[in-house]
């Protein structure tokens, strides 16, 4: 996956419509080797170094993913948030030297983060291989950090002179393909016991108005000696918090349907809590 957000970058650093391109302007090449002592170029080069990986806590959902499928649901972990940073260095050619060398590395390096900034989240038609199906558009950071900050022990690390350069952060989904496939969860028993008082037993129920094997909307739901109501949702969908257990009786009435009027026992099974509907 991360060679495949590499592959994303050098697309937008290649981009057609930048303009000037690095290579109408400096006939640069886009790299992400390891900028280190050993680094051998052939040309002008944007060097973009993936040196961190870590999760972003604060942009993670909690909150699992329900997918329909078929007559089931898959329930799916929340994918992973993952900051990778690159540190970005523009090389002259080689054969560059004095003040034309510092000259052309100053300019390949503001063209770049000129063009980089204007992607605050990478367009779905730069996603490259596995980033083509992310489920968020990865938000990027451009220059918002401090790239000299510890910079003296990173490049004597790297065994090479400081240099100029500027962060980049790109913020990827990374599926980490957990799921459970079965029934959707329709009943929900609560049981509650006030002090000195005799214990209650409250049941969330839902379930569905349908009519033909479609969901029905704006119909109106009663459990009629409960004394509850309420309206299914656009596709059918209706929902009860607090129904008490035993022998009920739900009324549906909807638009264009004839009233219906079945008996509901709580809790039951999902498939009872549905109800279909004729047509006038």
């Amino acid at each position: 996956m991360f060679q495949d957000l590499d592959s994303t970058i050098n697309q937008i650093l290649n981009d057609p419509a930048m303009k000037p391109g690095l290579k109408e302007l400096f006939d640069a090449n886009v790299s992400f080797i390891t900028p280190d002592k050993n680094l051998q170029l052939t040309g002008a080069t944007v060097d973009l170094f993936l040196y961190e990986v870590k999760e972003n806590r604060e942009l993670r959902d909690p909150t699992p993913i329900v997918e329909k499928n078929g007559d089931s649901f898959i329930r799916k972990e929340p994918p992973l948030r993952v900051d990778c940073s690159y540190i970005v260095t523009a090389w002259s050619d080689p054969n560059a030297t004095g003040d034309a060398k510092v000259i052309e590395e100053h300019r390949l390096l503001a063209q770049a983060l000129l063009w980089l900034s204007r992607f605050p989240t990478i367009p779905a038609d730069k996603l490259q291989g596995s980033l083509a199906n992310q489920l968020f558009p990865p938000p990027t950071m451009v220059a918002q950090m401090d790239p000299n900050k510890n910079a003296g022990d990173f490049w004597f690390a790297l065994g090479i002179p400081p240099r100029p350069a500027f962060y980049l952060v790109v913020t990827i989904t990374m599926d980490l393909g957990l799921q459970v496939e079965g029934p959707l969860v329709t009943t929900r028993s609560t049981e509650f016991k006030p002090y000195g008082l005799e214990q209650e037993n409250w049941v969330q129920v839902g379930g569905r108005i349908l009519s033909a094997g479609q969901g029905v909307g704006d119909a109106l739901v009663d459990i009629l000696d409960a004394g509850l109501r309420t309206r299914s949702d656009s596709e059918g969908h209706y929902s009860f918090v607090r129904v008490p257990e035993g022998a009920h009786n739900i009324r549906v009435v909807a638009t264009g349907f004839q009233p219906k009027t079945q008996p509901l026992t709580v809790p039951g099974k999902p498939e009872d809590y549905d109800v279909t509907l004729t047509p006038l």
